[in-house]
């Protein structure tokens, strides 16, 4: 056979898998093989042995031949089969031996000194070794050793910042705090011409700044990416991107601000109702808003297109978690988690079914497992604090906020838990720092979410008996919602303690309007409209009355 037939048999090869005719492939490729014994074609034949699922064969092809060990991409494609059969001490065997310290450097590289042929130049290429290294933290994954699993991922993306299923795996697996993501970013040594990347990975990491900060982050993303030294016309932008619009309905998720993350959601999955990281966005969304017919659709959907997926089940969970049937959406979520033990979504919502039921011990039993498993996610940790807290073991609650506060210092939900808990514990100087922290922490500006943060910060100084304050965030409550009685009475009680009776009363009957058998407003009103009536007369009976209400 003539060479030109041979390079002709190649390209036969090349457009067989391009067209995914495999079997077309392996037959020509094990030809080509055959004649020539080069390293390369027989690379080329496993490749196509790998590509169409051959994976047994594949590995005997690349082990049997002389270089397995010498060339660093016969060793990854072997390693690679090894991971589809699910034999992953022996694909860390395959990979060779090495190290990794706590930043992500590898500090033993002897296994990785090989060559590596066919190297094409044409394309950009992610780095070997970082492949590589992203393979080895897959494979202790699926170990269940995630501690070498994050630094591996770690070392993957600090070999290439291109390689971005591992960015995905260190995020989506919450396995970096807050401060750990940002640091990881600022390391990362991205190209002249990779500016753009480098904010596109900014946006994906947890996004508790301020509004101004993360908003400026998508902006320029959306105007322009590209080198500005480029002509005008081979400018591109992102702006209508799809993960790029995801990763800001997830801000706006973590902002409280749901109607708005549902609509750009629901936009989105009109364009691409397929896009997964959205759909769960969307879902959460949905839940807030209780939206119930909208999460039984998506439910019915996904368990249709994706039913091994855990994503598909714990839509499932959500719909009846909404409609509160809890039973069954326990059933569902834990179905979720035993598909993927890794979601992280499907073992709160499994936690969050078992305390809306006020099953304490195995909604902390799920919460523990959670924040085992995802150590950068400082939910699991917040949710046994909360549970604590409901059985008033306050100083247990506060070691476990304290936990979640160092996980992630910039959720301002840490800190108003905080707050609550130095408030039942009558440290009402401490509520008071905690809650100003709450609002200096919330993102964009005051919503309706954050109403009772406001209603407590006004309890604790009325506790103080800084009743001008007091009245001051009581009025900012009732600026941003008008239905509660708890700031009603709040701010009548206030007012009664001050001595100011009339706008004591008229606030007693506005919480009374809410809620007309409320018995502590009924007995307030009683006695401000009987104080109103002797007001002034008794020296004494101002001084029991303010030993009474104090």
């Amino acid at each position: 056979m003539r060479e030109e037939q041979i390079e002709k048999l190649r390209g036969v090869v090349r457009d067989c898998v391009s067209k995914h005719l495999y079997s077309s492939a392996i037959f020509f490729a094990d030809k080509v093989a055959a004649v020539t014994s080069d390293p390369a074609d027989i690379y080329m034949q496993a490749q196509a042995l790998y590509l169409g699922r051959h994976y047994r064969r594949a590995f005997h092809l690349l082990n049997a031949s002389q270089i397995v060990l010498r060339d660093l991409r016969f060793r990854y494609l072997a390693a690679k089969c090894l991971e589809e059969l699910k034999e992953w001490d022996q694909c860390l065997l395959m990979l060779g031996d090495a190290k990794v310290d706590e930043h992500g450097n590898i500090t033993d590289t002897k296994d990785y000194n090989s060559m590596y042929l066919d190297k094409d130049g044409e394309d950009r290429e992610i780095n070997i070794i970082s492949a590589i290294c992203f393979l080895r933290g897959k494979a202790y994954e699926a170990l269940e050793n995630r501690a070498q699993a994050r630094l591996w991922y770690k070392a993957a993306i600090r070999a290439d910042p291109l390689c971005y299923e591992a960015l995905e795996c260190l995020i989506e697996g919450h396995m970096l705090t807050c401060e750990e993501e940002t640091n990881l970013l600022a390391t990362l040594q991205f190209g002249p011409e990779d500016g753009w990347l480098s904010s596109f990975y900014s946006c994906l990491i947890k996004k508790y700044d301020k509004e101004n900060v993360v908003e400026t982050k998508f902006r320029d993303l959306e105007l322009e990416v590209s080198n500005t030294k480029t002509p005008a016309k081979s400018l591109f932008t992102l702006k209508n991107n799809t993960d790029l619009l995801a990763c800001k309905a997830e801000y706006y998720h973590q902002c409280g601000e749901y109607q708005k993350c549902f609509e750009l959601t629901s936009i989105l999955l009109e364009k691409d109702p397929f896009h997964l990281k959205c759909t769960l966005v969307h879902l959460a969304a949905a839940m807030e808003l209780g939206h119930s017919n909208e999460l039984y659709l998506m439910a019915c959907n996904l368990v249709k297109d994706y039913p091994q997926k855990a994503l598909s089940w714990f839509a499932v969970g959500c719909y009846y978690y909404c409609i509160k049937k809890y039973d069954q959406s326990r059933r569902y979520f834990s179905k979720a988690t035993s598909l993927d033990g890794t979601f992280a979504p499907g073992w709160i919502g499994y936690g969050n079914a078992y305390s809306a039921q006020e099953e304490g011990d195995q909604a902390m039993s799920a919460y523990r497992t959670a924040a085992r498993l995802f150590p950068g996610c400082h939910l699991p940790t917040l949710y046994i604090g909360m549970e604590y807290m409901r059985t008033h073991s306050f100083k247990l609650a506060e070691q476990f906020f304290m936990q979640a506060q160092i996980v992630c210092p910039s959720d301002p939900l840490v800190y108003n838990e905080l707050g609550v808990v130095a408030y039942h514990m009558k440290e009402y100087k401490k509520a008071v720092w905690w809650f100003e922290k709450t609002l200096a922490h919330v993102p964009s500006s005051l919503s309706e979410m954050w109403e009772p943060t406001v209603v407590n910060l006004a309890h604790a100084l009325r506790k103080l008996k800084r009743y001008n304050e007091a009245i001051i965030y009581y009025e900012k409550a009732l600026a941003l919602s008008t239905r509660s009685l708890s700031t009603y009475a709040g701010l009548a009680y206030t007012y009664h303690l001050q001595g100011n009776f009339t706008a004591a009363i008229t606030y007693y009957h506005k919480a009374l309007w809410i809620k007309s058998d409320d018995q502590f407003c009924t007995e307030m009103l009683t006695l401000a409209l009987s104080d109103e009536c002797r007001l002034g007369i008794d020296p004494k009976v101002e001084t029991i009355r303010s030993q009474l209400f104090t």
